[in-house]
């Protein structure tokens, strides 16, 4: 495959973020665009942090269903978070995979204020951490 034209593009390995309950694997960083793809797998009952889009996010559910505010949403399902949309915890109702596009960063806020700021750099620190060590 040629790469020249991509930013970073993984071919392997997901990472393990939460014991067990939610995997990632980085399908694709744009550090010219800031933008980043993902592959997310959550186990039944794992819940994201209440979180403020500072860019569009998509996400296309592929199997399981989520809960993102009152709505819930299953295999098939497409969406689009505006730029600025604040939001409280996203429930996985079910063992739940999906695709999350998304052109720029996430901050996570808890009721004491600001917690974690989710990135492009973050996602390329987190592929890297994936990539299998050369052998020596």
């Amino acid at each position: 495959m040629n790469t020249g034209r991509f930013d970073h593009v993984v071919i392997g390995n997901s990472l393990d973020r939460n014991q067990g309950e939610a995997w990632t694997k980085v399908l694709w960083v744009g550090q010219e665009s800031g933008r980043w793809a993902v592959l997310l797998k959550w186990k039944k009952g794992y819940v994201a942090p209440p979180h403020k889009h500072l860019s569009a996010a998509f996400a296309f559910v592929l199997s399981g269903s989520l809960q993102v505010r009152d709505n819930v949403y299953g295999p098939g399902d497409f969406l689009h978070e505006v730029n600025g949309m604040v939001h409280g915890a996203t429930t996985a109702l079910e063992d739940t995979e999906y695709l999350f596009f998304c052109d720029g960063p996430v901050l996570f806020f808890d009721k004491d204020g600001f917690t974690g700021y989710h990135g492009w750099e973050q996602v390329l620190r987190m592929q890297q951490a994936a990539m299998p060590k050369a052998a020596e």
